[in-house]
């Protein structure tokens, strides 16, 4: 089973996912749904948990250069956020209007595509102790006070509560995804929702993956130029994390994978363990391209006037908004709902259209966030003064 590693387990998940909601088995997909409700529930559940257990104890471990760590992560994600965003509005604005007719937008089914879903047969409820932004506060709050006090008792219990995080994680959540990615691709094809999305917007998606790839290879360019190292062999070793965030949705869930891929490409332990959970909650890049390429389609469709001087300011608050998008399916098209009706002047029914979309595409999205994170936590790694170690080459 070992040489069966998570990767193939993965794809095989997707593969089962497709194979059953293309054979229409309503029964078996209930049953998917229905784990994945207590799945998912749990993973909300435990989100919060991961965060606290590894950002705390990471930036306690860093010692007093936890704080000047800590503002320079926070800043590099905001420029690569805003990075990916400026230069999917440049691409976008040259190709789309190749294929794209102005004003032949025709709305008709723009309801929630999550309507489509078959449901659980039940529905669990757990709720998070805390939420996303709750947990990263706190986190950095017991950090520092870790960093800067030189008391044992708390750092003796945080390190305590990561092994039980991590035991979690290594028990539990990483032999389930496969499972609980099945369940979605199987709801998703059973449903049929991303199959008519897609076939009408089918172009726009190649370029925002092509955009996602485009950003990655900058990234991982730049993290290995800084570390010495083939940055296609870094991106090679993240594929895991892709390929679980494809599945997931979720740059939160797919954190075990992210931080473990991280630590193979020869992050230090404590740098990955602390920038990880850190990028997956402020680092959206997917995402952004996704919500800027989508939202020019949509305006240019409708015929819609925009330039950059005014797109500029969407991009930058978007940047600001995806710090509290939450890590969960969709959570970063519903943070930005407020900046597309307020800025871009979306009526209801392009703001439904836009969750359509975006839904539509969510798994590469987050795919390139967490893919990302990777290649921002070694250029932090370098910023720390640390070497990558051999763990790479294994």
């Amino acid at each position: 089973m070992k040489k069966f590693g998570l990767l193939p387990r993965l794809i095989l998940g997707i593969v089962l996912g497709i194979a059953i909601g293309k054979m229409k088995f309503l029964f078996v997909v209930e049953l998917l749904a229905t784990f994945n409700n207590i799945f998912g529930n749990f993973l909300g559940f435990i989100i919060p948990l991961i965060i606290v257990g590894f950002v705390a104890p990471g930036i306690g471990n860093l010692g007093k250069g936890a704080g000047k760590l800590l503002g320079g992560s926070t800043l590099l994600a905001y420029v690569s956020t805003i990075i990916a965003g400026s230069f999917a509005y440049f691409v976008d604005t040259n190709i789309f209007p190749r294929f794209l007719k102005v004003g032949s937008l025709v709305l008709n089914d723009t309801t929630n595509p999550e309507e489509a879903l078959i449901k659980s047969l039940i529905d669990v409820k757990i709720p998070p102790l805390m939420d996303v932004m709750t947990a990263l506060v706190f986190a950095f709050l017991i950090g520092l006070g870790i960093a800067y006090l030189k008391e044992n008792t708390i750092k003796k219990f945080m390190d305590e509560f990561q092994l039980i995080v991590e035991g979690t994680i290594k028990s539990i959540i990483i032999p389930l995804l496969p499972l609980h990615i099945a369940g979605i691709f199987a709801n998703m094809t059973y449903a049929g929702k991303v199959e008519i999305i897609i076939s009408v917007f089918a172009k726009v998606f190649v370029v925002i993956i092509l955009l996602h790839l485009t950003i990655l290879l900058f990234q991982y360019t730049i993290a290995g130029g800084l570390n010495g190292k083939n940055p296609f062999s870094l991106l090679r070793t993240m594929l895991p994390a892709y390929f679980t965030a494809v599945g997931t949705q979720s740059s939160a869930a797919t954190i075990p994978v992210t931080l473990a891929q991280t630590k193979k490409n020869g992050a230090n332990d404590g740098i990955a363990e602390f920038t990880v959970p850190l990028f997956a909650t402020i680092h959206l890049s997917g995402s952004t391209i996704t919500l800027t390429s989508c939202s020019l389609a949509i305006m240019m469709l409708e015929g819609m006037n925009f330039s950059f001087s005014s797109y500029i300011g969407f991009i930058l608050m978007l940047g600001v908004t995806m710090v509290a998008a939450p890590g969960v399916p969709g959570g970063a098209v519903m943070a930005a709902l407020g900046l597309l009706k307020s800025m871009l002047g979306f009526s209801p029914e392009l703001t439904s259209l836009m969750i359509a979309l975006y839904l539509a595409q969510d798994s590469f999205g987050t795919a390139c966030n967490v893919t990302g994170d990777g290649a921002l936590s070694l250029i932090i790694n370098k910023f720390a003064g640390f070497s990558l170690n051999k763990k790479e080459e294994k």
